[in-house]
C-alpha cells in the first residue's frame, strides 16, 4: 500500500485530540512528515511528541520546502482557503477540515485551483463516514415514503468533554495581532457571503459553518437537498436556531445550539410510512465511541426494533482511509468542494429566512 507523506497545518485542539493520533495509527497509509502552526511553542512540543523534524510557522515555507504528498488543513476557518489553494498550486492533495471556507468566492477559488492542478480536495465531514450513517443511507428505502424528519444537534461545549478525557496543549505565545487579524478577516469573509447583516446573524452563520455543516451535510446525503427554507428562528444572540426545511412531500425540522451540559445530543431521525430510522452520534472527541443506527420497521402484523453498532472504528479513521484511497487511486472523494458549496448555499438560505422573521 502506498504511503503518503503528509503535512499538517494547524496543531490546535482537533489536531491534538483527533488527527495526529489517527495519522499515527495508520502507519501503512501515512507518514507524518511536517507540521505547521503559528505558535512556536506548540510547534516545538508537538514536533517532539510525534518525532517530526520539519516544523514551520508559515505554511508557505512548509509547501516550498517540498517532500510532501498531501496536507491536512486544520487551522482556523478563515485561512482554510489560502492554505488549500496554495497546497494545490504546489501539486499536493488536500484534506481540509469543515468548513472548507467561509465565502462563495473562496469556494470558487478552491475549485479552480483543484481543476488546474488535477489534484484531490476532500472536505473532512467525518460523520458521513461513520458505518452507522452509511448503512442508514442504504436502508432508507425500507422505511417507505418519508413523512417527516428531524435533525437535532444540541451539545455542550466541546471543551467540557475534552478537558475530562484528553490533555490539550493550549499555547500562550500566539501574537495578539494575529488573533485580531483573524477576527477581522472572519467578519470580512462573512460579509462577503451575507452582505451587511447584524452581528448576531454573523454569529449564526458561524454556527452553521461550524457545527451546522456536519448536520446539514449528512442530511443532504441521506435525504437530498430541501426545496426551500420555509421558516427559521434564532435566539440567545444566534447561539440557538430552529429551521423548517421544505422537501415538498415532507418537512425537516433542524434544531441546534450549544449549552453548558456535559453531553453530546446529536441525531438524525427519519419517519417513514412504515418505519423509523435514527442515526445517533456520540462525541467525536472520545475516539471509538460508536455511532449507532436505530431501526423500527412494520411488516404486516410484525413490528421489529433493532439497534445496530456496525463497527467501533471511529469516523475520523474511516475519513482518513477514504482520503488515502481517493488520492492513491484517483477516485473522486465523497465530500468534494462542490458538495460543500451546496451546504454554504443552504446556510445563506437559512440566514435569509431569519431576516424575514
Amino acid at each position: 500500500m502506498s504511503k503518503l507523506r503528509v503535512g499538517v497545518i494547524g496543531l490546535g485542539e482537533v489536531a491534538q485530540v483527533i488527527h495526529l493520533p489517527v495519522i499515527e495509527s495508520l502507519p501503512d497509509r501515512y507518514e507524518l512528515a511536517a507540521i505547521c502552526d503559528i505558535s512556536p511553542g506548540l510547534l516545538e512540543r508537538q514536533g517532539a511528541r510525534y518525532r517530526v523534524e520539519h516544523r514551520y510557522t508559515d505554511f508557505r515555507e512548509m509547501l516550498a520546502a517540498g517532500g510532501l504528498d498531501c496536507v491536512v488543513v486544520l487551522n482556523s476557518d478563515e485561512y482554510h482557503a489560502d492554505c488549500t489553494v496554495a497546497a494545490l498550486d504546489a501539486g499536493l492533495d488536500v484534506l481540509v477540515e469543515k468548513p472548507m471556507c467561509l465565502s462563495p468566492r473562496e469556494a470558487q477559488e478552491i475549485i479552480a485551483a483543484r481543476d488546474r492542478s488535477g489534484k484531490t480536495v476532500m472536505v473532512a465531514y467525518m460523520r458521513r463516514f461513520a458505518p452507522a450513517f452509511t448503512e442508514a443511507v442504504e436502508k432508507l428505502p425500507e422505511l417507505g415514503p418519508i413523512r417527516y424528519a428531524r435533525v437535532h444537534d444540541v451539545i455542550g461545549e466541546n471543551r467540557l468533554i475534552v478537558d475530562q478525557t484528553s490533555y490539550v496543549d493550549r499555547p500562550d505565545d500566539v501574537p495578539e495581532e494575529a488573533v485580531n487579524e483573524k477576527w477581522a478577516r472572519r467578519s470580512a469573509l462573512v460579509k462577503e457571503a451575507l452582505g451587511d447583516v447584524p452581528q448576531e446573524l454573523e454569529w449564526t452563520y458561524g454556527l452553521l459553518c461550524g457545527l451546522g455543516s456536519h448536520d446539514l451535510s449528512a442530511m443532504r446525503e441521506l435525504l437530498g437537498r430541501p426545496k426551500e427554507v420555509s421558516a427559521a428562528k434564532m435566539w440567545r444572540n444566534g447561539g440557538y436556531l430552529v429551521a423548517l426545511l421544505d422537501y415538498g412531500d415532507f418537512v425537516v425540522t433542524y434544531e441546534t445550539g450549544v449549552d453548558d451540559q456535559l453531553r453530546y445530543d446529536t441525531y438524525i431521525e427519519v419517519y417513514g410510512a412504515s418505519g423509523t430510522m435514527k442515526v445517533e452520534y456520540d462525541t467525536p472527541y472520545v475516539r471509538h465511541f460508536p455511532t449507532t443506527l436505530h431501526l423500527e420497521l412494520t411488516d404486516g402484523d410484525s413490528y421489529e426494533r433493532s439497534v445496530r453498532r456496525p463497527h467501533l472504528k471511529d469516523p475520523y479513521t474511516y475519513e482518513l482511509e477514504h482520503f488515502h484511497e481517493a488520492v492513491t487511486t484517483g477516485a473522486t472523494p465523497k465530500t468534494t468542494p462542490e458538495d460543500y458549496v451546496h451546504d454554504m448555499e443552504l446556510f445563506v438560505e437559512i440566514i435569509r429566512a431569519l431576516e424575514k422573521g
